[in-house]
């Protein structure tokens, strides 16, 4: 794979699998920088006493079936540890080049499900640091993107979340590909290219309410949003 490596854990299976397009894959991004937290990768910060990106895997643990992790190098083994016993099979996408933004994080995270489940099997991209994700939400983006290339809801009639949506694993790749290739520095660019729906807020919010696409990017958030875990 071009730019990224692909690996499993101790509870993975084959590379490849015949049901790949039938499984709903989970892609969580974690190699930002996250220059606005501090010197602490927050991706594993303790989040009222449980690492940020457990908080959000768990959440996506009973509407997927496999964890891909998009992260650096040096995060690996600090990750691998906070996600230790989690009770689906996780693999690791690493950036070979990393600092190139979330575009080409969701890049490297779909080439690893790609390699997992093939080109059509369908995840749910979401970023590190949004522990108040919602399954519900979740497995209606699963259903909406099952004859279509991608699923993404938009807020207010032009807030596309990207690192909240369903997207099948090889054309997004590809058209992140095609946009970093460009120069193209836009996030939302490659859905353009895809036959995609979008999910209107009052739609979305029928399953979830408006934390479900809360992201802590702060100190000063992360202290409000561990309160709120009691």
């Amino acid at each position: 794979m071009d730019e990224a490596t692909v690996e499993g854990s101790g509870t993975t299976e084959g590379t490849e699998d015949s049901n790949g397009a039938e499984r709903r894959y989970a892609v969580v991004i974690a190699g930002g920088r996250s220059t606005r937290f501090g010197d602490s990768d927050k991706a594993v910060a303790p989040l009222a006493g449980t690492p940020m990106i457990r908080r959000v895997a768990d959440r996506l643990a009973g509407v997927t079936d496999r964890l891909v992790v998009n992260c650096r190098p040096d995060q690996r083994e600090a990750i691998a540890d906070a996600l230790a016993g989690y009770p689906n099979p996780v693999r690791y996408a690493e950036d070979e080049e990393p600092d190139l933004g979330p575009m080409a994080g969701i890049r490297t995270g779909l080439r690893g499900v790609e390699a997992w489940g093939g080109p059509d099997a369908l995840a749910f991209v979401a970023a590190c640091d949004m522990p108040f994700l919602d399954p519900g939400l979740v497995s209606h983006l699963f259903d909406r993107a099952a004859d279509r290339d991608a699923a993404v809801p938009r807020l207010d009639d032009e807030w596309f979340q990207t690192t909240h949506a369903v997207y099948r694993a090889g054309p997004m790749a590809d058209a992140c590909d095609a946009a970093l290739a460009e120069g193209e520095g836009k996030i939302i660019a490659p859905l353009f290219e895809l036959d995609h729906a979008v999910v209107e807020e009052d739609e979305a919010l029928r399953y979830a309410d408006e934390s479900t696409f809360e992201n802590l990017n702060t100190r000063k958030e992360f202290e409000a949003a561990a309160e709120r875990f009691g």
